[in-house]
């Protein structure tokens, strides 16, 4: 499969323009993924199937709601989902006055430590739309850079972050993340209990932390090696959740190209921690025994993704192709296979 870094720039950025005619999110509080997604189709070589794509998502979308109160105390308005509005109208008159560079490292602290907003999706949406601009800097890509980050501040959330220090590499850790005892309920319920949930934060600590600076980009990869390696055995938890502990710490490694050195720590902690909180979140008790999905090849896993079309489906095939480049493993594909027959 040929890799498009540069992105095809009429399509991408005509969906994009397109889907900023809509909302973050929809139907009470589900998120929109399509310039998600989008970028994923045009980067990995199916620019053919954007807007077909879009047409048949952009259905369940609703308009991008107007801003009505300009925000003036950022403090105080982080982590009001009431403010989405007001949130992307303050980043789009940002991302237009300074380089968007500047403003993504101004901001990146501040959000990272809400790194659980809107189930990862903040995270995520704002690695997938510094990915794009690196690739070509476009006026509908700072605009996507300015809904992610506001969408990243409305929906704010704090969870506890666990500073790795033990001796354990991330591949012994995610299958046996201690589980919230309250299994029931959305991911804000679920996260909320992380704090009381015994063991959490010890086994968090156990976790190898990077050597220095340098070292980071590889722990980041080996994390989201480690988690897509091990869905196909605990995808059973929740198919479409537990994408979310892959997807969340490879955008944190799609945004380290665009930070200073000081940041990439503090960054990888935010993603362990992302991680290993949904993981206690949607982990099952017991793991699976997955029998190998019948794709060999990650050409042919990609155009199972794209004819499945799920928006969940589409972005874990991004990251899990990724992590079949760096690997050749063949539980990378089992990834893919196992979300499209347990519908994630």
């Amino acid at each position: 499969m040929t890799i498009d870094f540069r992105i095809d720039t009429g399509t991408y950025d005509e969906a994009l323009e397109r889907l900023h005619r809509t909302g973050p999110e929809f139907e009470g509080w589900l998120s929109n993924h399509g310039p998600m997604a989008v970028e994923a189709l045009a980067r990995n070589g199916s620019g053919a199937s954007v807007h077909a794509w879009v047409d048949s998502y952009a259905r369940r979308l609703e308009a991008l709601p107007r801003a009505s109160d300009p925000v003036t105390d950022t403090r105080e308005a982080l982590g009001d989902p009431r403010r989405l509005a007001d949130w992307i109208a303050f980043f789009t008159d940002r991302v237009d006055e300074q380089p968007w560079t500047d403003l993504l490292v101004d901001w990146w602290p501040v959000l990272l430590s809400g790194i659980a907003a809107g189930a990862t999706h903040g995270v995520i949406r704002v690695g997938h739309a510094t990915r794009a601009l690196r690739a070509e800097e476009t006026q509908p890509r700072r605009l996507e850079l300015a809904h992610a980050l506001g969408y990243w501040a409305a929906r704010w959330q704090q969870v506890p972050v666990p500073t790795p220090r033990g001796t354990a590499d991330a591949d012994a850790l995610v299958s046996s993340v201690p589980r919230v005892a309250r299994q029931v309920g959305g991911i804000r319920e679920r996260l909320a209990q992380l704090p009381a949930t015994t063991g959490w934060a010890e086994h968090g600590e156990q976790l190898r932390a990077p050597t220095s600076d340098d070292d980071v980009p590889a722990r980041l990869d080996a994390l989201v090696d480690a988690v897509v390696l091990a869905y196909p055995s605990i995808a059973i938890g929740n198919p479409t959740m537990l994408v979310h502990a892959a997807t969340a710490p490879n955008a944190v490694a799609r945004t380290l190209p665009s930070l200073p050195r000081d940041m990439w720590r503090p960054s990888f902690d935010a993603a362990w921690a992302a991680t290993s909180a949904v993981l206690a979140a949607y982990r099952p008790a017991e793991t699976a025994s997955p029998a190998h999905g019948g794709v060999d090849h990650a050409d042919d896993i990609w155009e199972l993704a794209v004819r499945d079309g799920g928006e969940h489906i589409v972005k874990l095939a991004d990251t899990a192709l990724d992590v079949h480049r760096r690997t050749g493993d063949p539980r990378a594909l089992d990834a893919v296979t196992t979300a499209v027959a347990l519908g994630a």
